[in-house]
């Protein structure tokens, strides 16, 4: 028999099918030099065997380190998020509700600014007695319209949304989350996070942190509505 003809494919299948073949001829393993990928000296079998294993259990190991990290990272988040919440909890007085909210939001998750509006829905405007603080200032429909329509979280550059102008120093934003803040299914407010880091808010990132922190300041804030 010779090999001409013989495909590769049928090569490895004669192999895979015939276990002995290599008890039978152990000098063949010994002779089979193949390319270190480690460089380009010849290696054995075994040793290129060996060095695929360590290869191997390398990348298991950082996939393990990664793992460890990214549960602690979730595991201090956890505790900031906790934090935070209880905080708001805490603040039972109306007035100082929306202050207490982006202070410790800026604290526990380094946010250089943030913002907050609210004004009701149809069916249920803002409380009376509430029109002297910060975030029950005036709100234009359009502003109003874009947060109704935001599905998910807007994660993305300044391109001079009204929302940013609350910001303590807008000028200096070049990234923001706004994140709509509803209640019985209806916008009621909108939640605005600034950084002067463009990369801090992009639409690539995930926007699952995002989604809680949505849902958790619309609960707190929806005491605000009568």
């Amino acid at each position: 028999m010779t090999l001409q003809g013989i495909t590769e494919d049928e090569i490895v299948n004669y192999l895979v099918h015939t276990p002995g073949f290599f008890e039978r001829n152990a000098q063949v393993l010994a002779s089979i030099q193949l390319t270190s990928p480690h460089g380009q000296r010849a290696v054995s079998l075994q040793e290129r065997q060996m060095e695929m294993l360590r290869d191997k259990i390398k990348g298991l190991e950082r996939r393990i380190m990664d793992m460890i990290r990214h549960g602690q990272e979730n595991e201090a988040i956890a505790e900031r998020l906790h934090r935070w919440v209880r905080a708001v909890l805490l603040a039972h007085d109306d007035a100082i509700l929306a202050d207490v909210m982006l202070d410790r939001l800026r604290h526990e998750f380094m946010i250089p600014q943030t913002a907050v509006r609210v004004w009701g829905t149809a069916s249920q405007p803002l409380r009376d007695g509430l029109s002297e603080l910060a975030i029950t200032q005036p709100v234009s429909d359009d502003a109003k319209s874009f947060a109704a329509s935001l599905n998910v979280p807007y994660c993305g550059l300044n391109s001079g949304f009204e929302a940013s102008k609350w910001l303590e120093d807008s000028a200096a934003i070049t990234s923001l989350a706004l994140i709509p803040l509803h209640h019985q299914g209806e916008c009621f407010g909108l939640l605005v996070l600034g950084s002067p880091d463009p990369t801090r808010y992009s639409a690539e990132m995930g926007i699952d942190f995002l989604h809680q922190v949505g849902d958790i300041a619309s609960a707190a804030l929806a005491r605000l509505l009568s």
